[in-house]
Order: C-alpha cells, then sequence, then structure tokens
C-alpha cells in the first residue's frame, strides 16, 4: 500500500459541521463578559467566544523551562461499546460453533498466529504491531470501562482520575499552535467522566471534534473564519476587542481576571490565524489516492486527521469509533463496524512508517472490554471484563508480538494476565512520564499518578 504526500493546493473555507466542544458537559455561563462575547459572535468565531477560555492557555512543560522529556506523540483508538476479541484477534476455530461463531480464522504475517478473516488487513500487516491477548479490563460495564481503560485506575466516587491525554498535555503542552489533546467524534461514555482531565482540571480537557471527517464540507468551525471573512478582518475585530478592553479595565476592577482572559483570546485568535492550524485540518490538501488508502469512511478519515494533527504539532489524539455493545446480531454488526477500522487501523500504521513518524508515535487500540465465549440466544455476545485485546505499535513496540493467551474460548488468560493499570504504565512509560510522578489535589494530598507495571513485552 502506497501513500502519496499532500498536495499543495489552497485551503478551501468550507462550511462548518461543528463546534470544537472543550468542555465536555459543561455548560457555557451566560453572564461572562458580553463585550466579548458581542464582538466574537460572529459566525464560526462565536465558538471561540464562549469555548475557548483556560483551555488555550499555553503553558510550558516545566515550570523551570527545561526541554520536553519526550518527543513522543500518541494515537489512541478507542471502540466503544467493547469490541469482541472472539471475532478479531484472537479467535478460537476449534471451539464449538457456539463459542467459535460464524468467522472463519486466517493465517497471518506471524507464524502459527491466526486472526479472523474478518479483519484480512490486520492479518497481512501482523509484523507491525503487537497484540496483547491476556488483558483483564477488571469492569464490565458501560461508563465505568471508559473510565478505568483510559486512565488506568479503577472507580473511586471521590476522585475523576485524568486520562492519558490530558497527563500528555499537562506535561509536554502546546506545540506549534496546536491543541496538545483532540479527541475526534464524541464516542466516549461519560458517565463517570471518562476521557476527561479529572482532578487536572478542565485546561487539560480534550478538543473535541464531532465533525465527520469523511463528507464533503468537512471543516471545524472554531478553526475557520466564517464565510467572507478574511484574517484581515478577524485582526481588526481583535484590535477593537483590545480598545474596549482598555477602556473597561478600570470600570471592572478585576485586572488578573482580565488578563487571564486576555491569554485565553490570544490562543484563540492564534489558532483561528495560524496558516499551520488551516492546513492540519484540511484534508483536502491529501491527494486522492492516500485517502483511498485509509478508506474512505468515518474512522478512516479520521485515523488521517490523527496523522495529519500529530504532524502539525498536536501532541495526543483519540480516534473514537461507537455502537459496539453487540448484545444482539453480533455477526452482521462486525460485518459492518470491522472493515473500516481493518483498513484505517493498519493504513494509519503504514503511513506513519513510511513518513518516519511511527518511531516517534505511539499507536493504540483499546475497548472497554472483551465479549462472552458463548453465543447468546440474539446472536450476540455480553459483556465480558475477564479477557480483551489490546493492540500497541509505534515509539520502539517490538512489532509482530502477540503476548498472553486465553484459554480455549477465550474465556480467561492463561498464565499471567495485565490490567488497566499495566496498559496506562507502559503508555506513560513510552510517552516520557515517570512513573512516580505525582499531583497536588485537592487540599493538597499527593496523587500517585500510576500504581501498575509496563509490560515488558512491550518495552
Amino acid at each position: 500500500m502506497q501513500f502519496s504526500e499532500p498536495c499543495d493546493s489552497p485551503t478551501q473555507t468550507t462550511t462548518g459541521q461543528t463546534m470544537l466542544n472543550l468542555f465536555p458537559h459543561t455548560t457555557t455561563d451566560c453572564r461572562s463578559p458580553n463585550r466579548r462575547h458581542f464582538l466574537l459572535r460572529v459566525g464560526s468565531l462565536a465558538g471561540l467566544g464562549a469555548a475557548l477560555p483556560e483551555s488555550l492557555v499555553r503553558r510550558p512543560a516545566a515550570a523551570d523551562g527545561a526541554p520536553h522529556r519526550s518527543d513522543i506523540n500518541c494515537i489512541l483508538v478507542w471502540t466503544r461499546g467493547g469490541t469482541s476479541h472472539h471475532d478479531t484477534l484472537d479467535p478460537k476455530p476449534d471451539a464449538k460453533a457456539e463459542v467459535r461463531g460464524e468467522f472463519g480464522a486466517i493465517d497471518t504475517a506471524l507464524p502459527g498466529v491466526q486472526f479472523t478473516d474478518l479483519v484480512p488487513h490486520f492479518a497481512r500487516h501482523a509484523d507491525l504491531f503487537s497484540v496483547v491477548r491476556n488483558l483483564n479490563s477488571i469492569n464490565g460495564a458501560h461508563g465505568t470501562a471508559d473510565a478505568i481503560m483510559m486512565s488506568g485506575w479503577q472507580m473511586n466516587p471521590n476522585i475523576t482520575y485524568p486520562c492519558y491525554g490530558s497527563v500528555i498535555a499537562k506535561e509536554h503542552g502546546y506545540r506549534d499552535n496546536m491543541p496538545p489533546f483532540v479527541q475526534l467524534r464524541n464516542e466516549v461514555d461519560r458517565k463517570f467522566f471518562g476521557g476527561t482531565a479529572g482532578y487536572l482540571g478542565i485546561a487539560y480537557n480534550p478538543f473535541e471534534i464531532h465533525a465527520d471527517a469523511n463528507e464533503a464540507e468537512f471543516s471545524v468551525r472554531d478553526l475557520t473564519p466564517p464565510g467572507g471573512m478574511s484574517l484581515q478582518r478577524v485582526r481588526l475585530r481583535r484590535e477593537a476587542l483590545q480598545t474596549i478592553d482598555r477602556f473597561q479595565r478600570g470600570l471592572d476592577r478585576q485586572p488578573a481576571f482580565l488578563d487571564a482572559l486576555d491569554g485565553y483570546y490570544q490562543n484563540a485568535f492564534d489558532m483561528v490565524t495560524s496558516p499551520a492550524t488551516q492546513r492540519a485540518f484540511d484534508l483536502g490538501r491529501e491527494t486522492d489516492s492516500t485517502r483511498d488508502a485509509y478508506g474512505r469512511t468515518t474512522f478512516g478519515q479520521s485515523c488521517l486527521l490523527a496523522r495529519r494533527l500529530i504532524e502539525a504539532g498536536t501532541r495526543f489524539v483519540t480516534v473514537s469509533d461507537g455502537d459496539w455493545d453487540t448484545h444482539r446480531d453480533n455477526f452482521t454488526r462486525l460485518r459492518e463496524l470491522t472493515p473500516p477500522v481493518d483498513r484505517g487501523f493498519t493504513a494509519l500504521l503504514l503511513d506513519l512508517k513510511q513518513r518516519g513518524l511511527l518511531e516517534n508515535t505511539l499507536v493504540v487500540w483499546l475497548t472497554d472490554f472483551g465479549r462472552t465465549p458463548t453465543i447468546n440466544p440474539a446472536a450476540g455476545r455480553d459483556h465480558w471484563a475477564s479477557a480483551g485485546i489490546a493492540v500497541f505499535a509505534g515509539a520502539g513496540t517490538p512489532a509482530g508480538t502477540i503476548i498472553g493467551q486465553t484459554d480455549a474460548i477465550g474465556g480467561q488468560s492463561v498464565g499471567r494476565e495485565y490490567y488497566p493499570r499495566d496498559i496506562a504504565a507502559t503508555i506513560y512509560h513510552k510517552l516520557g512520564i515517570p512513573k512516580h510522578t505525582t499531583y497536588q489535589i485537592g487540599n493538597g494530598r499527593p496523587m500517585r499518578l500510576n500504581e501498575g507495571q509496563p509490560i515488558d513485552a512491550l518495552l
């Protein structure tokens, strides 16, 4: 599979499909400074005026100005609902029909290793990644699983633990005007605040982009000047905003608050007017052959967009995909759900490798949990936490490795098993976050970032 370099066609300004959602499950305070909102309430910039505060504050990676400890990026693929391990990367072809299911097993690029015939691209390129087959996700409930798998911590009613992307945003900060943590699509269950910054604070929540990257008119409204408005007009509005600020500072008598807002809006304008930011979100700059290689699907184009964001300076991108809770019609639904991931994920690895980016980009595929060994009366598989899979590639990950195994029916691990805390420890190790990292929360209580052990076979 060959990939082409992006073409140099000019950026097209298109109609925005959605706004960035910086504060999941929060509301905008309509009592905040209205003079700013009035000036910014023009087309897409209304989204900037209402949504960008705090998340856009550019922070150094360390208080002493020390360089980043690591320049490793990460793309996390999250399939929400619980992807069946039996029907993808851990088939049981010799088991009874009620366990084996409808899919056949095919050989892979690794001698003696088989995947199902539903994932031929994974099979063909199995020498690019490693599969963890002895993962125990601990919990089999939606929402809870999102919080656990994306943080590495068990649920605690008194503490919301930060997800990986939020930690990276805090530790490594902004690069080249790009938001450090971006989530594509909104397929993360937020019932228990999975995939958010938790105790780190909303400044480190993800930039959520809900638009469908496969739509012809795809753009991100908060990063696109409204139709008919030139960047010069954006700058003039910014100057007008500054003039009103100078006039009203003495009236408001809140200089610290206004100084903080100035920082937020400075970064908002920087993002809107940055040519690099505009280019990063412009999939039209990619050749048709590259876009075709990823697959003309929402998932495939999201993977391509993730690569572009990493190239432009974003440090952590979550590509989320939904509807994997296959209690009914498991096999029919997987025939629709799986091919885009099979193609898009492997195309992402091949593209990163060809561009020399796989060495410093960790790519991980996680899901809520596995699914039951036995097919239920509705031709589905139910939740199953005792066994599941995770996929790792890049950033020094040994390629073509199968870690652990499950029993004859895929119900539990044989021998050693790994847990979400170990997945977290592995991710943090690869991204250069020391295991002993500790944060102060609440009234000064110290909180360790992680209590797991990195998976040696992935290092």
